[in-house]
Parts: structure tokens; C-alpha cells; sequence
């Protein structure tokens, strides 16, 4: 099977080389296990909706959770075999909001498990792997947070009213985050908590080398850039090629 429909999401099994994941624009995930020269099906049993967002699970990377356009968030314990939903969108400012982008987060909850962060068009939050809530990204305990009924507001936030479209880190460097949004590429070094901005210019893709958070590949003004920086500075890959 080859893929001949566009492709919104990409993720690669950091364990397995040559494991790909690919969701496709109109609706159906894919699978290759030879780095994307053959692919399989991998959405038996997801409802026949677009995937808006994908990522594995942070030290469980057979753990694949896929974001459903209209749906909600569901995940597969066995590398796209089976699946099963596991919450509903975000429920932002009033409304549900669609997932543009995700994120395993190995960053403790205070309720157990991990986190997983999800980008939407009214801003950043998240949810814990046991998948009780959607929460605002916060400081400290999250359970104390919300036993105590307050939400300690950041001292530095991203900004609101930007869609949050790209999310990525190095998994080993869970605090590093970086986020995507229309005025630029935003950085994070307490897990999503406080912000700043790295550098100008809209981010179309990003991914973060898993050995060096450091080190940036980008999508960004009509080409693809790299960065050692964290996103200060960036060289076009495209350039250096073509010299």
C-alpha cells in the first residue's frame, strides 16, 4: 500500500527503526515498518474521521494516541493493531476545540501517571494519562490545584487568541516544550508553564532532536530550517544543499 493522499501527521517509533505513522488528510492512519517504502492500515477500529493530531507515548512508545477531527482523543496500547477512545476534545472558553497538535509529556502529574499536552485554536492545555479532565498548564501539584479549586495563573503565558498548531520536544528533556503558533516559535523551560519567544515567523512543522533539545528542524517561511539554538537563530537547510 503506498500513500496517496496527502498527509497531515507524522510520527516514528523512536525504539523500532523504520516504524512510521501517517495520518492521512481525508481520514485513515497508516503504518510502515521499512521507513515508509510500504504501508499498512493501522486504523482498525477508529471512527472514519480525520486525525488532526498524533504522537506516541513518552516511554511507552508503543502507545500511539490519535486526535479525531469532531471526536476526541483515542489510543492504541499496540502500535495501531486496536484502539480505543479515551476522551473528548477540549472543552475551551465554552465550546469543544478541535486538537491541532499533541504531545507525550514525561513530566509527573501529581495524580500518577504523565501528561499529554494538546495545542488547540483557543491556546495551550492538557490532560493527565489517566484522562480525567482537560486542565490548564500549571506550576506545581495539579491535584493540590484542583482540590484547592484555584488555578495558579503563569507569570509568562503564550499568547491568547493564537492557535497553538505545533508542539515538540526531545523526550528525554520533558521540561524543554516548544510551541508553534502564528507570531512564532515559543520555548518553555518549566514544562509549558512560563513562555518566550524564540524567534519571529510562523512555524508550519517542527521536530526536536530526541539526543540535543538544542536542536531544531523546522518548516518555517517557504522552506525547511535548522537550528542549535533553541530557535534564536536559524540556517537553511535548503541552501546549504543546494551549495
Amino acid at each position: 500500500m503506498s500513500l496517496a493522499e496527502p498527509v497531515t501527521c507524522l510520527a516514528s517509533h523512536p525504539a523500532r527503526e523504520g516504524m512510521l505513522f501517517a495520518a492521512l488528510a481525508e481520514g485513515g492512519l497508516r503504518r510502515s515498518l521499512d521507513g515508509g517504502r510500504s504501508w499498512t492500515d493501522a486504523g482498525a477500529g477508529l471512527p472514519d474521521r480525520p486525525v488532526t493530531a498524533l504522537t506516541l507515548a513518552a516511554r511507552e512508545p508503543e502507545m500511539i494516541y490519535a486526535a479525531l477531527a469532531g471526536d476526541g482523543l483515542w489510543r492504541s496500547q499496540d502500535a495501531g493493531e486496536s484502539w480505543e477512545f479515551v476522551m473528548d476534545r477540549p472543552y475551551l472558553e465554552g465550546a469543544e476545540h478541535e486538537v491541532l497538535s499533541l504531545v507525550s509529556v514525561a513530566s509527573p502529574t501529581g495524580m500518577g501517571g504523565i501528561w499529554l499536552y494538546a495545542g488547540t485554536d483557543a491556546g495551550l492545555t492538557r490532560v493527565p494519562d489517566c484522562f480525567c479532565r482537560w486542565q490548564d498548564v500549571t506550576s506545581g501539584d495539579a491535584m493540590d490545584a484542583l482540590a484547592a479549586g484555584i488555578t495558579p495563573a503563569p507569570a509568562a503565558p503564550l499568547p491568547a487568541g493564537e492557535p497553538v498548531t505545533t508542539l515538540a520536544l526531545a523526550p528525554e528533556a520533558p521540561e524543554r516544550l516548544y510551541a508553534g503558533l502564528s507570531s512564532g516559535l515559543w520555548a518553555s523551560g518549566d514544562a509549558g508553564v512560563n513562555w518566550s519567544l524564540s524567534s519571529a515567523g510562523a512555524i508550519e512543522a517542527l521536530a526536536v532532536d530526541p539526543a540535543d533539545p538544542d536542536h531544531l528542524v523546522a518548516a518555517r517561511e517557504g522552506g525547511l530550517s535548522a537550528s542549535r539554538d533553541g530557535g534564536v537563530t536559524w540556517t537553511s537547510e535548503t541552501s546549504q544543499k543546494e551549495s
